[in-house]
């Protein structure tokens, strides 16, 4: 793998943000981030905690905190964006990094780049190259990451002896306006109990339709296997890698509009797993060289889990 770094920067929010949780820690990132390593799920999840309750220094290739043209700096990783950051004042120091920077929460920065699809990569001057953290995790500390699955997510059709669940749900999805389709996927976390997904591909998302989906999934459900565990899936939502799977992977086990072809915004693939027939993303970075001292190529860098 290969990491650039260059002039086209990655846009930030302005104005002041604010530091870490009264209370955090400072050192709890950098003590998560020394004990995380390939097959550690379970550090890397407790450096996505430290992350969201902690503040991180953002490096920034223009302008400085606030002014219009401010941008982040930016790395490249296996055709995946980046924007560096590092983890104290004192790596700041360590790094070399002469431009300016911005301390930011790690909450807000999370929700403030996923939606571009850009990944964090904390402390890239470290020996060993730092540590990415993708998009879809960044999503999972913007959104709560107790109510989003932990990566890599491992992903195919459910194998469970549910057919009085299935064949209620889709009778009844007939009854209800709302609905559009139905989806089904297996879903095993990385951290956590495997469950199953329902992926809801509704017509609208207001709050007459939200409810009449919620009544006819409590409905379902009370007829499920006892100890099968369900969480639902919007479609619609451009961001959720289970959403992603199935509508490359998943056939509607209910269809109201069987033979026409679903609307949905276009897919980009997730980080570590493109989906099948998209081309992977790409991004121009201009040629600026990096500023001294912390530019050089990571040794061995190791973009998160892959497949999040």
């Amino acid at each position: 793998m290969s990491a650039g770094t260059g002039a086209g920067g990655v846009p930030g929010p302005w104005g002041q943000a604010p530091a870490g949780r009264p209370g955090a820690d400072p050192g709890a990132l950098e003590h998560a981030l020394r004990e995380v390593a390939p097959e550690r799920y379970d550090a890397y999840e407790r450096l996505l905690h430290a992350l969201a309750e902690g503040q991180v220094w953002m490096l920034l290739w223009h302008g400085t905190p606030g002014s219009p043209d401010a941008q982040y700096g930016n790395m490249e990783i296996s055709g995946h964006g980046y924007a560096p950051a590092v983890t104290s004042a004192e790596q700041l120091t360590a790094s070399g990094w002469a431009r300016a920077h911005e301390v930011i929460s790690g909450r807000e920065i999370a929700a403030s780049l996923y939606r571009t699809r850009w990944g964090l990569w904390l402390n890239p001057h470290a020996p060993g190259g730092g540590v990415g953290v993708p998009w879809a995790d960044l999503r999972r500390i913007a959104a709560g990451l107790e109510r989003l699955p932990a990566g890599p997510l491992k992903l195919s059709e459910p194998q469970v002896n549910a057919q009085q669940f299935f064949a209620l749900l889709e009778r009844q999805a007939g009854e209800v306006r709302a609905v559009r389709a139905l989806r089904r996927a297996w879903v095993r976390p990385a951290v956590g109990e495997p469950y199953l997904a329902i992926g809801l591909d509704l017509y609208d998302s207001s709050p007459p339709s939200v409810e009449s989906v919620r009544a006819l999934m409590q409905r379902a459900i009370a007829v499920a296997p006892e100890g099968l565990a369900v969480s639902t899936v919007a479609m619609a939502d451009e961001y959720d890698p289970v959403a992603l799977w199935m509508r490359a992977n998943a056939r509607p086990f209910f269809d109201r509009e069987a033979g026409r072809p679903p609307v949905y915004p276009q897919p980009t693939p997730y980080p570590g797993q493109p989906m099948q027939g998209q081309p992977t993303p790409g991004w121009s970075y201009g040629t600026q060289p990096p500023a001294q001292g912390w530019g050089q190529q990571p040794q061995r860098p190791w973009p998160g889990y892959p497949g999040r």
